[in-house]
């Protein structure tokens, strides 16, 4: 009697191909072969090609700007080139280059064959936009005008030790060196347009001069040398006109256009007569600055030179002319570093309070850093140091007894932020000082004049519901008031022009 076996005995796989499927005639033997059909052959490759792979697919031999795709379509490609050549033992797989080594290869190769088209440069002929100026209300008796500015009164100049063995500024090359950028042709629409200005402005500039041309012999001489031109030099002036209208130079500066430096001194001369008789800023703007370009095309660096930039920038404070004041105030800076004389430490001291009008401390440190013990003795640089530690202490008494003891010319600076300022030290008297406060109070802390302006100044800001009489004198309620002026301050304070930093 035999037994039924319980499971069905199944051979163990000993590859990882797919089994053959049983046909429904598995049990029917089949004539002439007695097994199954034989399963696909391994490919067994070389261990060169092996290792080539591995070297393929190492870290320290990936490429940057070739992906990991294209590397293994470059490898699946040479891998099967040579096993349909058969050549799998021929190729010198330890020195054939990697995939990505190929493609490498390629792109410089296909780099080599194309041919970049030429592309124009654009040139520095375009026409530059004068700084646009801010006019202040400079009715104040009490400020000292440019005019009354006395030229004997030079302070002395102390150099910090470690700037005496370099005389040479970065500032310089602005004022004492012709234009060092090269010049490229220009093509296109946008030089035609940028060619339009210019013949307009050329235009412009002749209409009362002509341009300066240079003899054709000399122009023949250099073409047949064939030399590279070098700059001729500093241009010696012929004219004799006192007065000359500013015009911007779109050429080569013509020698009987331009006055001498004999000339150049009446000129300053006939300037001062003139400022202190009629006191037309618009008229002496302009004849300074073509004073000063006289200057600068004959690279006369001189103490006369000092002098001119010194009192053009003092009637721009004195006006409110921020742009025109930080373009002199640029060059002086570069002048005296080359101990021409003038007043170094009343403009360093302009240069502190400046600074505290731009809010700007970055700049503020590197001036502080670079005094010394004797700059920080002078009269206006004291003065100038110690509005800005009150300011920084939050000492705003202390503060409007510097503003209305400035020196020189450095209350018109203060004039620009001193608003700020007591919006500032008025929301702080609010909340130090309640229910209310005497207006006679708020006039002597905050600089005023009288107890009206320091009226007008609160009603400017809107505080005029919280003006009151109380005992016989007006008073300001500074409980009701107090969230009114710290949004003013806020205000004054986010609405600071630093466009035109020196």
């Amino acid at each position: 009697m035999s037994s039924n076996n319980a499971f069905t005995a199944v051979s163990a796989r000993r590859t990882f191909a797919r089994p053959i499927q049983p046909s429904t005639q598995a049990n029917v033997p089949i004539p002439g072969n007695a097994t199954n059909t034989p399963e696909r052959s391994k490919r067994d490759w070389p261990e060169p090609v092996r290792q080539y792979v591995q070297r393929a697919f190492a870290a320290e031999n990936s490429l940057p700007g070739i992906s990991r795709q294209e590397m293994e379509t470059k490898l699946k490609q040479t891998i099967s080139e040579s096993a349909s050549s058969n050549t799998l033992h021929l190729v010198d797989w330890t020195n054939l280059p990697l995939p990505q080594q190929m493609i490498q290869q390629e792109h410089v190769e296909n780099a080599k064959s194309v041919k970049l088209p030429s592309i124009p440069v654009l040139g520095n002929n375009f026409p530059t936009v004068s700084p646009a100026t801010t006019n202040l209300d400079p009715n104040n008796t009490k400020k000292r005008k440019s005019s009354e500015w006395d030229d004997s009164q030079a302070g002395n100049r102390v150099q910090p030790p470690w700037r005496a063995t370099n005389n040479r500024n970065v500032f310089e090359d602005r004022i004492s060196y012709p234009d060092k950028r090269p010049k490229n042709d220009m093509s296109g629409k946008t030089s035609s347009k940028s060619q339009h200005h210019i013949e307009n402005r050329k235009k412009r500039f002749e209409s009362g001069q002509t341009a300066y041309v240079p003899p054709p012999s000399s122009i023949s001489a250099v073409s047949n040398l064939n030399v590279k031109e070098e700059d001729p030099g500093p241009v010696v002036g012929r004219c004799q006109d006192l007065e000359k209208k500013y015009f911007r130079l779109t050429s080569a500066p013509n020698p009987m256009h331009v006055r001498p430096l004999e000339v150049l001194e009446k000129t300053l001369d006939l300037l001062k007569k003139k400022w202190r008789k009629e006191n037309n800023y618009s008229y002496i703007c302009d004849q300074f600055k073509s004073l000063r370009q006289d200057l600068t095309v004959q690279h006369i660096k001189t103490e006369f030179t000092v002098n001119v930039y010194e009192i053009h920038a003092r009637i721009a404070l004195e006006k409110g002319d921020l742009g025109e004041y930080n373009q002199c105030q640029t060059q002086l800076r570069a002048l005296y570093s080359q101990n021409l004389g003038g007043h170094p430490m009343e403009f360093k001291a302009y240069r502190i309070l400046y600074f505290i009008h731009t809010c700007n401390r970055t700049d503020m440190n590197d001036v502080l850093a670079d005094l010394t013990t004797a700059e920080k003795k002078d009269e206006a640089v004291k003065h100038a140091l110690d509005a800005r530690s009150a300011l920084a202490l939050g000492n705003y008494h202390r503060f409007f007894q510097l503003y209305l003891d400035t020196p020189n010319m450095g209350a018109y600076l203060m004039d620009m932020f001193v608003g700020r300022e007591r919006l500032a030290a008025l929301s702080n008297i609010c909340k130090a000082y309640k229910p209310d406060v005497r207006l006679r109070f708020i006039t002597e802390e905050l600089g005023f004049e009288s107890d009206d302006e320091s009226a007008r100044f609160i009603c400017e800001h809107g505080g005029q519901g919280f003006l009151g009489e109380r005992d016989d004198t007006v008073r300001l309620q500074t409980g009701k008031s107090s969230h009114l002026f710290e949004s003013a301050k806020h205000s004054a304070f986010r609405r600071v022009d630093i466009s035109r930093q020196i």
